[in-house]
This record gives structure tokens, C-alpha cells and sequence, in this order.
């Protein structure tokens, strides 16, 4: 297990064992005290072990709570959790903060205790037969080179890939069968009688802050964020770079981390973009530019054609098929990592948790429809599109529809038919049946229900896990393929609890979004990037520049791909897409359909790991 995951710690390699039971550590030095601590670590007086893949961001406070505050410079974070542990048992989760997935071997119990963060940033895999083994990993195919793990594929992931709205069907499935995530916020406790997994954690809304001036909001919130990108800050000298598209949120990460930066007088800091050429017509590729200009910055960026020479590593060996879907990202990592970034900051959660959700619709509820419609109106001239009755009318069914018709609305939207869930899939429909695709998206509806509630802090609240987690999780997995450390602010616990209490007319204003963070950033970011309207990306073009250089190269055609989807898509949609694609149209569903069948290739047979 320790062998296949060396490539994420390629640092050095710890094991500990003793009687039926072994713990093992692949060190990745991404804190300053992981350059000397050394995991499995165990406490001599009690004999508990720990492993753990942590950043630990209330250091500080834990130390003078366990009267260690001497030991500031020469304690890790692993030692640290596990003092934690000793002194409150599991309610040290409650005290916890910062980006973690960790396991304690308790012998005077006797017990195994594991954790993961609240919002899902670092993996825990685990595999229980009862009363026989109980496994655990940072990847889910680590679990399965132990022989006696059964090697099996869940399929119904397989039809969630071919339909891409299941990506999210819950917290804890994976691709193979017997092998689950701990969900985010989840602990589990494992004993000779089985298996407990209870959850410790989930964002709690609190009262709306306020009243306030729009100032004070600001400046409360700026006070919160800059916390957040400092505790990501915490690496070895030199190792932190950050991603910068054309965007405010991982803009505003690095002028952040640029100004945190320079007061140390350390930097330039690092950054890296997936951007065109220069003078080409895209919007994003233009914000870049002017971000880039940014003084104390080292810019990198990443072009279409720098993906040439490494295509069939951006089309295999990935974790899940769901990860080739980032390829501009894998290259980003990879361009880290050859620069001696571990650490690379992104601005992912921004979207959820600074997004307006129900604001307009609660503007039309509370009687405010000239401030509504004035806000459609914004918004519609920020997208690009102008059906400003039709939003009206939307956001009024929204707010003003008795409850009961809302309810029968969305158990409609919760059981589509069969054949509105393939239109947009190459799934075949054979398939779709025999894992009751349907009933597997009435499930995912069941854990994650739309609509609205009328208190706005718990709405925000409901919003931020679901759309978080798989998204986290898929740059979790690329930045570990490529023995990198992915970090986002924007998931930080004090600032989503922040967030969430935050009034709706300070997130939109005049239909742009995020206004309190583009008014924050004056004189910090471009106005380029601050007043750039939509939100242009050109990971698409990543995508559809792989497939076709998969095809020109004849490393992919359709047989191919028919006979290494077989079962699982449906042939004639296959081939009527093919045509389409070499015909210069949507290449989405074709590069989707490669990367599936490479992913069934490579993992066709249970890996094996030579010593």
C-alpha cells in the first residue's frame, strides 16, 4: 500500500507495525514541521500512533491549550492532533481547524479512530470485512493491492460518469465496490464488534450580520479572508505557488498572498494560468495578462501547445475518469511541482460561497420588485443575454408559489424520466436501466435537495458541501498525482461561517456578483479582472485540443472506443458523436468517452505493487 502511493510522498516513507496492526506515512513536506517530524508517530507513554495528511491552522491556540506552547518550533502537526486526541478524545474534532484526514491507533482501548475534515480537502478511502480487516488510504486503489479486498467494479459509478449530473450522487461511493469515502465532516471508530461512522460537523447557519454599513461588511470580511490565505501560507520556504485565471476569487487569493508575501519580504510569488496567446481574442486570456502585470509576481503560463509532448499523460492514469476533466489543472500541478511549488493556492469555493442564491427571488418576496427586476436586469447584461421577462417570471415562481405547489415542482424535478437524463449522455440504455439510473438520481436528490429555504444563512449553509465536495475532491486527487498540495481560502471555516450570514445585497449589486470582494479589490486587482463581465474559461479548449490530438494521431478511433465502452455505451450515439466531433463539432462527449476507456484499461486487472 505504502509502495503505489510514494508518488504522492515522494519524500520518504514511514511504517510502523505491531501485532494485526500497520500504519504508513508518505511524506510530502508541505509545513515547515513536516521537514522533521516523522510519521507513523507514537506517543511512548499511552502507545498510540498516528498518521495523518493535515495542515493544522489554530497551531497556536492548541499549543497553549495543551500547555505545549514551548514546543512551539519543534512540534508537528501529527504530534499535535494526537495530544489533542489524548487530552479531549474525540471531541478534539470540535477544536480543530484547517485541511485533515488522519487515523490513531488506540491500544488501551482497543480502537482505530479516523477523521476527515469538514469540507472533504484531504481523502480517506476505507475497506471493512467484519471481524477480518479494516483498511484505509489517502487513495482508493492503495486499499485495493491487499489481496483480500474484493477487486470489483461499482458500475453504478461508471453510469454516473456517463452521466455527468451523478457525479455528486453522495459522500461516500466510489468506483469500486467495498471500497468508500469517509464523508467530509464524518468520523469513524473501528473495534473488534465493527464500525461506527457518525458526523462531528456541518456548516451551522447563524443569525444575518448586521445591520451594518456596506464598509464594515467588507472589512469584517477582509479581516476573515486574509486569515484564511495566511494559514495557506504555511509551507517551506519557497514551495507555495498559486493558480490565477481572469477571475476575481483566485485573483483575490494572490493579491492576498502577494501582499502576505512581501511584508515577510519573501516572493515574487509564483503563479500559473492556462491562458492563449497573446493578442488572441479571449477575454480570459486578458484579464490574465493584466493580473500577471501585477508587480512581485513570477508568472507561468500554460498554452495549448504545451500539451504536445504529454498528451497520453493527460488521458491515463488517473485516479478516477472524472479527473482527465482537468487537464489544463494537471498541467498547472505539473509545472508547480517542476518548479518546487508543493503548494498550490486556488480560488475554487468562491462561486458557492460568495454566490448570490435566492436574492433576487426574496427581493420579489419582500415586495422589492423595482430593486428586482433592476437587479435581472444587471445580471442579465453581466451573462451576456437579455430574457428578462422569462427571469422575471422564474424568480417569481420562486418566491411567490404556495409551498405545496413548490413541493409537487421539485418531486417532479426529483424523478426525471429515463429518457431526459440520456438525451444529453452516450450512456446505453440497457445499461441505465440495469443500474436504475433513475432511481440513482432520486437518491442523489434525496441527499442533496433543491430549492430554497426562508431563512438565507441556512440555504447558503445547505449550498456549500454538495457543490464543494466532489469539486474538491477532483483537485485533491490531480494535485497528488503530480506530488502537489492543493489549498483554497475560500474553504476555510471561519470564512464560510462568515459568509454565510452575510445579507444578500452585499454579494449582488446591479446583477455583478461577488461585489463585496470586487470592491475590496480595488487597488489591488486590475480593473481588467474586476469589472470583467461573464466568466470566461478555457479549460474547454484544453479538452477539445487533447481529443482531437488523441484522433489526428490515431491513438483513438471510434472502434476503439466502441469496443473499450462495450456495455456501458451506447454504439450508435458513439458514432453519430464521432462524426459530429471530426466534423469540427462538440468534442466534449468524445474526450469524455476517452478518458472512460482508458481508465477501463488501466484498471481492468487489480494493481499490482513490487517492493
Amino acid at each position: 500500500m505504502t509502495t503505489l502511493l510514494e508518488r504522492r510522498g515522494p519524500q520518504g516513507t514511514g511504517r510502523w507495525q505491531e501485532g494485526s496492526v500497520g500504519l504508513g506515512h508518505m511524506l510530502l513536506a508541505t509545513t515547515p514541521e513536516l521537514v522533521f517530524e516523522r510519521q507513523p508517530f507514537r506517543h511512548p507513554e499511552t502507545g498510540c500512533v498516528i498518521t495523518a495528511d493535515l495542515r493544522l491552522d489554530n497551531r497556536a491556540e492548541l499549543l497553549a491549550a495543551l500547555g505545549l506552547a514551548a514546543r512551539r518550533d519543534s512540534i508537528g502537526d501529527a504530534e499535535l492532533l494526537l495530544g489533542a486526541y489524548l487530552h479531549w478524545g474525540e471531541d478534539c474534532l470540535e477544536r480543530l481547524l484547517g485541511d485533515f484526514a488522519f487515523a490513531i491507533w488506540d491500544p488501551r482501548h482497543p480502537r482505530m479512530f479516523c477523521a476527515r475534515d469538514q469540507f472533504g480537502m484531504r481523502a480517506l478511502y476505507w475497506h471493512h470485512a467484519p471481524g477480518r480487516l479494516f483498511a484505509f488510504a489517502s487513495e482508493a486503489r492503495a486499499i485495493l493491492v491487499v489481496p483480500r479486498v474484493p477487486y470489483q467494479y461499482d458500475e453504478g459509478r461508471i453510469a454516473d460518469f456517463l452521466v455527468p449530473q451523478l457525479e455528486w450522487i453522495d459522500y461516500t461511493s466510489t468506483f469500486f465496490a467495498g471500497v468508500h469515502r469517509l464523508p467530509p465532516g464524518h468520523k469513524a471508530t473501528v473495534t473488534p464488534a465493527g464500525i461506527t461512522v457518525a458526523e462531528y460537523w456541518r456548516p451551522t447557519p447563524g443569525p444575518e450580520l448586521g445591520p451594518m454599513s456596506d464598509e464594515d461588511y467588507a472589512q469584517g470580511f477582509l479581516e476573515v479572508f486574509t486569515k484564511a490565505v495566511n494559514s495557506r501560507l504555511r509551507a517551506p520556504a519557497g514551495t507555495v505557488g498559486a493558480m490565477l485565471s481572469g477571475g476575481m476569487d483566485s485573483g483575490s487569493v494572490v493579491a492576498v498572498a502577494r501582499d502576505i508575501v512581501g511584508a515577510r519580504g519573501e516572493g515574487p510569488l509564483h503563479t500559473y494560468s492556462g491562458a492563449l496567446e497573446a493578442g488572441a481574442d479571449c477575454a480570459e486570456t486578458r484579464a490574465i495578462l493584466a493580473a500577471t502585470a501585477m508587480p512581485s509576481l513570477s508568472p507561468t503560463f500554460i498554452r495549448l501547445s504545451d500539451m504536445d509532448a504529454v498528451i497520453p499523460q493527460l488521458v491515463s492514469g488517473h485516479e478516477e475518469p472524472f479527473d482527465g476533466e482537468m487537464a489544463m489543472l494537471k498541467l498547472i500541478y505539473l509545472a508547480a511541482n517542476q518548479q518546487g511549488q508543493r503548494v498550490v493556492l486556488d480560488g475554487a469555493g468562491g462561486d458557492v460561497v460568495l454566490g448570490e442564491g435566492s436574492y433576487i427571488a426574496r427581493l420579489i418576496r419582500q415586495g422589492r420588485l423595482r430593486k428586482a427586476i433592476a437587479e435581472i436586469a444587471g445580471q442579465n447584461r453581466f451573462w451576456g443575454y437579455a430574457p428578462l421577462a422569462a427571469d422575471l417570471l422564474r424568480y417569481s415562481r420562486s418566491a411567490l408559489a404556495p409551498e405545496l405547489l413548490k413541493q409537487w415542482i421539485r418531486a417532479a424535478r426529483n424523478r426525471p424520466r429515463l429518457d431526459s437524463l440520456l438525451e444529453d449522455s452516450l450512456i446505453a440504455p440497457e445499461f441505465a436501466r440495469r443500474v436504475d439510473v433513475v432511481g440513482r438520481f432520486a437518491r442523489m436528490r434525496s441527499i442533496f435537495p433543491i430549492g430554497w429555504t426562508p431563512d438565507y444563512a441556512v440555504e447558503r449553509c445547505n449550498v456549500i458541501w454538495p457543490n464543494m465536495t466532489a469539486g474538491r475532491e477532483r483537485y485533491g486527487r490531480v494535485a497528488a498525482a503530480a506530488a502537489a498540495e492543493a489549498r483554497d481560502p475560500f474553504m476555510d471555516k471561519r470564512l464560510v461561517d462568515y459568509c454565510s450570514r452575510l445579507p444578500g445585497h452585499v454579494r449582488m449589486e446591479d446583477g455583478w456578483p461577488k461585489m463585496i470582494l470586487r470592491r475590496l479589490m480595488a487597488n489591488r486587482l486590475p480593473d481588467e479582472v474586476r469589472w470583467c463581465r461573464g466568466k470566461p474559461h478555457i479549460g474547454g479548449l484544453f479538452h477539445a485540443t487533447l481529443a482531437r490530438g488523441l484522433a489526428g494521431r490515431g491513438e483513438v478511433q471510434l472502434a476503439g472506443l466502441q469496443d473499450g465502452l462495450q456495455g456501458y455505451a451506447d454504439p450508435t450515439l458513439l458514432a453519430r458523436q464521432w462524426r459530429a466531433f471530426l466534423a469540427g463539432g462538440d468534442a466534449d462527449r468524445i474526450f469524455a468517452a476517452c478518458l472512460l476507456a482508458a481508465w477501463l484499461r488501466e484498471t481492468a486487472e487489480r494493481p499490482v505493487v513490487r517492493n
